[in-house]
């Protein structure tokens, strides 16, 4: 039985946009109010993108804290993983961006690993001076994964039927 833990203070996250995964890749919606914040991105080549598990926000699924990937490894703390099962169910993906529509609020990108529908928290450009490591270490399962994102970026694994 856990201890009863003080009351912690709750953050606002504020929804910016939709992703919608299209034919050959997927584009990002952003809303009109943020349209503005959109200037410059398309300066840049990718992109980090915040986007909220939608389908694993709830509350049985926040408080699973250990999975068994479904890949060769040892059972793993949620923080050693990119499972959407986490006590905030934020998602990460590094996307190539292949347009920016500032009036339309569209960003064209390639792949990513969101389902349809997906609600869109945050951009950020990637910047290999704040995102990229040297010399990383990763487990010895992992060793053997590729060393690169692939070129249009990171597919959604489909579940099987």
């Amino acid at each position: 039985m856990h201890a009863m833990s003080p009351e912690r203070p709750r953050f606002e996250i504020r929804q910016i946009g939709t992703i919608e995964r299209t034919e050959g890749g997927a584009r990002l919606h952003v809303f009109e109010e943020y349209r503005a914040c959109l200037d410059q991105l398309g300066t840049f080549s990718h992109a980090e993108v915040l986007w909220w598990f939608s389908q694993c926000d709830e509350e049985e699924l926040r408080s699973i804290t250990r999975v068994d990937p479904p890949f060769e490894s040892p059972t793993l703390g949620v923080f050693a993983t990119h499972t959407p099962t986490r006590p905030n169910p934020v998602a990460l993906s590094t996307i190539v961006i292949r347009s920016v529509d500032e009036d339309a609020g569209i960003v064209e990108i390639g792949a990513v690993d969101a389902v349809d529908g997906s609600p869109l928290i945050d951009i950020k450009p990637y910047m290999p001076h704040y995102s990229r490591v040297r010399e990383p270490v990763v487990p010895a399962w992992a060793s053997q994964w590729p060393e690169w994102m692939p070129e249009d970026g990171v597919e959604l694994d489909e579940p099987p039927e």
